[in-house]
């Protein structure tokens, strides 16, 4: 028993100093984004890969732009849409996640997730889009580092540079030019609005820009903009 016990000791060590490991790896990334912008990220590569095996030489469109060059307007369609509580809370919204839980269990399927844009960037960033508890346990960590480590301004500077706007594109930059054929900084408030209610399904949207829905979501968000909070 007592070697038994020895080896399950050394195991679960083993295991622990792992899991520091892992989580060393995420937080020294994340003070390296602080400071540094990403040339890709996790979602961006599984996108490219998916591209490629249908065509050897595609490419993703993407164009950094920094957060001065990024209209106000596209900043405040996107708080309202995805996280109108996003200056006050620490990564998570509490009451927002309530109201997808049961959202979801009134529809019987998931129908709404509740994540902030903390957990959305740091799904973005890091994690692939599987559904799990482990993913999910993961994306929480990476949150709790994102806010503790990056001021809000940080936060949605790299959120809007790295979302995925259609197929292929991802930031603010590449999705203005691709929809609009304008800068970030040129969008307009209707524009804006309409960008942001492509992100829950940006690929769809970009083969269905006539979707009813879309320009119906739309209007409501751009109602929403003039009360958002922006950093």
């Amino acid at each position: 028993m007592k070697r038994v016990a020895k080896v399950l000791a050394v195991l679960l060590g083993a295991l622990a100093l792992v899991l520091v490991l892992v989580q060393a790896w995420f937080f020294a990334h994340v003070l390296w984004w602080d400071r540094h912008d990403p040339g890709t990220t996790s979602v961006m590569a599984a996108r490219l890969e998916a591209l490629r095996a249908k065509n050897p030489g595609a490419e993703l469109k993407h164009r950094w732009a920094d957060y001065d060059r990024i209209s106000a307007h596209l900043k405040r369609a996107v708080v309202s849409a995805e996280d109108a509580k996003f200056i006050d809370h620490e990564g998570f919204d509490w009451e927002g996640i309530q109201r997808a839980l049961e959202k979801n269990q009134q529809r019987g399927k998931v129908v709404a997730g509740g994540s902030t844009i903390s957990q959305q960037l740091a799904k973005n960033l890091f994690l692939s889009g599987e559904r799990s508890w482990l993913r999910k346990g993961q994306e929480a960590v990476v949150t709790v580092m994102l806010e503790a480590v990056m001021s809000k301004r940080r936060i949605l500077e790299l959120y809007l540079n790295v979302a995925e706007w259609g197929e292929g594109v991802f930031g603010a930059e590449a999705a203005a030019r691709h929809y609009y054929g304008v800068s970030a900084a040129n969008l307009s408030p209707a524009q804006a609005a309409r960008l942001a209610a492509m992100l829950p399904r940006p690929r769809f949207y970009d083969r269905n820009r006539g979707s009813k829905y879309l320009a119906t979501y739309s209007e409501r968000i751009l109602a929403r903009m003039p009360a958002a909070q922006v950093p």
